[in-house]
């Protein structure tokens, strides 16, 4: 009868001291990389040359007259704001991002003919995907095509939001995106600064969420709109 074993001893290769040292190398040099190129993969210019600029209605002031600029210099018929209920920014308990955005542009040159406001519900997360939702149902009201869009938002959050409107949208729909310059932090060097590293932080870990644990219901469905109260 064969002897019954639970272990067995085997023979492994281990690095030498230089194999360390080379391990190690390759790790800091890869991690350099990543933080010098992270910036620019999670805030992506990448427009589509769509008819439509949506703008998310979140963004401070700074970022709103770049998305001003943004419109003027391209061939955009309309401009469709976007955003959930305003908390903690001394205005009315019922006003929204959404048309507190409109109003914005509205003032800083921008045709009201041309602005419109698609406010989101409240929403306990995903509240970009919400927004997306929300454009997509006031589309045809609009009178908007849904072939191509531009997604106007802010710096780091320009990929999850890209991303999460084209969740929100479906593969049919050209969705391109354009990022704002951050005003709390050097870009190129975000980190030198805790804001930028706080955001970088942030951002990565939102954009991981998404890709790997939001997974929305059918465009219609009731588990699609899971988080409005």
């Amino acid at each position: 009868m064969a002897r019954v074993t639970f272990f067995r001893q085997r023979q492994i290769w281990m690095p030498t001291t230089y194999g360390w040292i080379f391990l190690l190398l390759i790790v800091v040099v890869t991690s350099i990389l990543l933080v010098i190129n992270l910036y620019a993969f999670l805030a992506p210019s990448e427009p589509v040359g769509a008819r439509v600029l949506v703008v998310e209605g979140w963004l401070d002031s700074w970022e709103l007259d770049q998305a001003i600029e943004a419109f003027k210099k391209g061939k955009y018929e309309r401009v469709v704001t976007t955003g959930g209920r305003a908390s903690g920014l001394g205005v009315s308990p019922d006003a929204n991002y959404a048309d507190l955005a409109a109003e914005y542009l509205k003032n800083h040159g921008v045709s009201s003919d041309l602005i419109a406001a698609v406010p989101a519900p409240i929403s306990a997360q995903e509240r970009t995907f919400l927004s997306a939702v929300m454009f997509r149902e006031s589309s045809k009201r609009l009178g908007i095509t849904l072939d191509a869009i531009d997604v106007y938002s802010a710096g780091p959050h320009a990929r999850r939001s890209r991303l999460l409107f084209q969740m929100a949208l479906g593969q049919k729909v050209r969705v391109g995106v354009l990022a704002a310059r951050p005003s709390g932090f050097d870009s190129k060097a975000w980190w030198r600064s805790s804001n930028g590293v706080e955001q970088m932080f942030f951002q990565s870990f939102g954009f991981v969420w998404v890709k790997c644990c939001f997974w929305p219901g059918l465009p219609g469905s009731k588990n699609e709109l899971w988080s409005v109260e």
